[in-house]
């Protein structure tokens, strides 16, 4: 009973690898039948006359000297030290204030007044302090007269020195808070102490943001208002990380902006060090030439020129686009023939048809009239390139797969 089970085990193995020889079998003699079809789907042909109404002209992948670029966007910025945020370091009421977005400034023009009891107590406490230091600087004077006679006590002496140093500090103390709140420190006296302090503008430039309204009471450091000094923006362009190698600083960008034709320019000021997670680099480019309507946030295309380098690269009227992708013809080596009934007669005439063959390219920088293109590997350079007619080979390429 054991052989016999184990005589049906063999049986059975047999049969399923010669299931799988003949499965593998049928696999492999299917590939080429697919690659034939993805072949003959980039093969279009064209008769003598059509080839002579189309002008069909050759040329050759040549090695051309072009202007070698990086492609990037990107938008214009300003530095940090032209974008400013306004705010007071004491709380208070906003009582003034005529600021609209797009309102030009002028830097120490006031912008806003503010209202707060403290600043009425600072400034008193400041005159008081004053006062009190004029007489215990005269008091230390005094006792350093008696203690050169011998006539005080050290201890007396050290006590009026004490005293004098502290309130010293104490009026330098409320002078700087009275500077901080734009109040001159060396103006105040009985009669001119005010609850209110001028908010000054910073900078010159031009208001992006108010967010405040008069009658609010506003908290200390609280953002107010945001000003941008314009005439300093650069462009902050995008570079993916495999252009980075190629990047100096000074090199020359053209850009242009958004629904725009203008061409503008800038050169490389500064290349970021680090890679951010979408494997880019930061690049700051200086404009040559400053523009005040221009404004920060506006998206840019830009092109960095990297210098001359020799390229593979066709003519212009050699690439053709369809669907995202770029392609050439070349010339097929083979000549088909076809048979087609002679006009008035019953036999039949020999009529002669061109292949061409359609190859995926990648393109890189235009100039001149010459487009960098990158070959498939393996690609012949001896082959011959369309150099006119290629988007009529395109065109009935398209209807006959369409009709298909």
């Amino acid at each position: 009973m054991k052989q016999k089970f184990l005589s049906s085990l063999v049986i059975l193995t047999a049969a399923i690898v010669w299931l799988s020889s003949c499965s593998s079998k049928g696999n492999a003699e299917a590939t080429p039948a697919e690659e034939t079809k993805v072949e003959e789907a980039d093969m279009v042909d064209l008769s003598e006359d059509q080839f002579k109404t189309v002008n069909i002209q050759y040329g050759a992948v040549e090695d051309k000297n072009l202007s070698s670029v990086i492609r990037a966007s990107g938008v214009l910025d300003v530095p940090p030290q032209q974008l400013l945020t306004v705010s007071s370091p004491y709380g208070g009421t906003l009582k003034s204030t005529d600021l609209l977005q797009g309102k030009p400034v002028i830097k120490g023009e006031v912008i806003a007044i503010l209202e707060n009891p403290e600043f009425i107590q600072l400034q008193q406490d400041y005159l008081d302090y004053k006062s009190q230091l004029v007489y215990l600087k005269e008091e230390l004077e005094r006792q350093q007269e008696l203690a050169k006679e011998n006539v005080n006590a050290k201890k007396t002496l050290q006590k009026a020195s004490s005293e004098y140093n502290s309130m010293m500090a104490r009026v330098q103390g409320l002078k700087s808070k009275l500077q901080l709140i734009n109040i001159n420190p060396d103006k105040i006296n009985s009669g001119n102490i005010s609850g209110r302090a001028n908010i000054y503008a910073p900078i010159s430039g031009y208001v992006t943001k108010v967010l405040v309204n008069i009658g609010k009471f506003v908290n200390a450091n609280q953002e107010l208002f945001e000003i941008v000094d314009t005439r300093h923006l650069h462009a902050e362009l995008t570079i993916f990380e495999k252009d980075v190698p190629k990047l100096k600083i000074g090199q020359k960008i053209r850009f242009v902006l958004n629904n725009e034709t203008k061409e503008r320019f800038a050169e490389v000021h500064l290349i970021g060090r680090e890679i951010s997670a979408e494997r880019t680099v930061r690049v700051h480019g200086h404009l040559l030439q400053e523009d005040k309507n221009l404004l920060p946030g506006m998206y840019l295309k830009g092109i960095v020129e990297t210098g001359v380098a020799t390229t593979t690269a066709l003519p212009d009227k050699a690439i053709v686009q369809s669907a995202g992708k770029s392609y050439i013809f070349i010339a097929a080596e083979e000549t088909k023939e076809e048979k087609k009934p002679a006009d008035g007669k019953k036999e039949e005439a020999t009529e002669k048809h061109i292949p061409f063959k359609r190859i995926e390219v990648t393109t890189g920088v235009s100039e001149n009239g010459y487009t960098e293109v990158i070959l498939p590997e393996g690609f012949d350079r001896n082959s011959k390139v369309v150099v006119n007619g290629a988007y009529d080979l395109l065109s009935k390429m398209n209807n006959v797969e369409e009709e298909e």
